[in-house]
C-alpha cells in the first residue's frame, strides 16, 4: 500500500498561457478544475471528455530528467495540473483514487506531444515518454490543496 501527497497545483487560464501555481483548486465533475483552460473550454484540445478534466504527474519523474538529461525543468513546464510525490500514477489507469477529499478515476497515460514540445522548446517526447503523468476524470466535487494525501480507494 502506498500513500502520496500533492506537491503542487497548476492551472492556466487559456490555451498556451503559462501555468500558474495555486495552493488550492475546486474540482468539478464533468468540467475540470475551476479556472483551468479545459474547464473553461479554452484549452488547445478542449472537448468535454472525461480524460481532460485533470492531469497529474509525479514529481519524481520531473526530477529524474535533471539526472538523466541534465534538463532544467520546472514542474509547471510539463503543463500538468497536479504534481504528486509518492503516488505511482501509471498504475492508476482504470482505477479510482482520492486526492484530498476528491475522488478521481485514472483514464489513460498523459503522454507528451508535439504541442508540449512547441510550447517549451524542449524535447519533451524524448524525456517524458511513459512517465508524463495521468489523464483523469473527476468523480466527486471538492477542493484539492497542496499537501493533500493521494491514495488508492
Amino acid at each position: 500500500m502506498w500513500t502520496g501527497k500533492v506537491e503542487s497545483i497548476y492551472i492556466a487560464s487559456e490555451a498556451k498561457a503559462p501555468m500558474q501555481a495555486v495552493n488550492e483548486v475546486q474540482a468539478v465533475p464533468g468540467v475540470g478544475l475551476q479556472g483551468d483552460r479545459y474547464a473553461e473550454q479554452k484549452g488547445t484540445f478542449s472537448k468535454p471528455l472525461p480524460d481532460r478534466e485533470v492531469t497529474l504527474i509525479e514529481a519524481e519523474a520531473v526530477e529524474a530528467l535533471q539526472g538523466e538529461y541534465d534538463a532544467a525543468l520546472a514542474a509547471g513546464e510539463v503543463r500538468r495540473n497536479i504534481v504528486t510525490r509518492g503516488a505511482p500514477l501509471n498504475h492508476l489507469v482504470g482505477r479510482e483514487f482520492q486526492v484530498g477529499e476528491v475522488k478521481i478515476r485514472g483514464i489513460r497515460l498523459c503522454e507528451p506531444c508535439n504541442h508540449l514540445e512547441g510550447l517549451t522548446g524542449k524535447p519533451m517526447i524524448k524525456w517524458l515518454t511513459h512517465r508524463a503523468g495521468l489523464r483523469a476524470q473527476i468523480l466527486s466535487a471538492g477542493v484539492v490543496h497542496v499537501g493533500d494525501v493521494v491514495k488508492e480507494i
